[in-house]
């Protein structure tokens, strides 16, 4: 199943162009790595708390903007390998095909929870020589790279990215596994306070970035389109991302 097509260097989901450039190469060169999580693109697999307003179609071209902007992430950040890391196992080819996310390292995700899939992709970056690894979703399409390359830069043996939801859209660690995953309620506003709980437990510290938030709910993509509006687009992806968003009807229905 092809998701786009390619023309001139860009790719492209119908009437959506996203640009991508300097890539880091896929082979190990540095000593930290940033992982992408994502899932692989299919109508009706993604973003589905968003199907109350917006249908399939719609829902999955979001999607792909939200994927190019994770990419855009791992471009930018100094200092890291890029790798995405892929969920459910990978059934289309939209990363083997796409010619941005060539350039970077991809596997599948493992594990029955998202705890489980974060232990074992920190782990497979440590036994692959990182000394650092961090993980940001592909749920927070304007994410500071700011913040990301302060997790990657931190002396800290964990650090949390808290959401506004009582998540995190980032987890850092390095240079070991700190098992903080377990007995945590996953895609509940007590995932960041049982993480930190787990944390204290074992007795590290945990150094928190500036609170963010995620686009889950239809309420996350109103406020990300009144915050794009109101800060502007700084590259290409961003304004396309921008300008899909003002194409969609996400007024509150009384």
């Amino acid at each position: 199943m092809k998701l786009f097509e390619q023309r001139q260097g860009d790719f492209i989901y119908p009437h959506i162009i996203l640009i991508i450039s300097d890539l880091t190469p896929m082979n190990k060169h540095q000593k930290k790595a940033l992982v992408l999580f994502a899932k692989d693109p299919a109508p009706g697999k993604v973003k589905t708390r968003l199907s109350g307003l917006l249908d399939e179609d719609t829902i999955l071209k979001l999607y792909i903007h939200f994927l190019a902007a994770g990419f855009k992430m791992l471009a930018s950040v100094k200092g890291a390998d890029p790798v995405i890391a892929v969920a459910p196992p990978i059934a289309s080819d939209f990363f083997q095909a796409n010619p941005s996310a060539k350039s970077f390292e991809i596997f599948s995700q493992e594990g029955a929870d998202l705890g489980q899939r974060m232990r074992q992709a920190i782990l497979k970056c440590f036994d692959n020589g990182y000394e650092r690894t961090v993980i940001i979703g592909a749920d927070s399409p304007n994410l500071p790279v700011e913040y990301i390359q302060r997790a990657l830069d931190s002396e800290e043996p964990l650090t949390l990215g808290p959401s506004v939801d009582g998540g995190y859209y980032l987890i850092g660690m390095g240079p070991k596994l700190i098992d903080v995953f377990d007995n945590v309620q996953w895609g509940t506003e007590t995932a960041l306070a049982e993480t930190g709980a787990n944390a204290r437990k074992k007795g590290y510290g945990v150094e928190l970035l500036p609170v963010w938030y995620d686009i889950d709910r239809p309420e996350d993509l109103r406020y990300l389109k009144t915050h794009m509006e109101l800060s502007g687009g700084n590259d290409e992806t961003a304004k396309s991302l921008l300008e899909f968003l003002e194409t969609l009807e996400l007024k509150q229905t009384q």
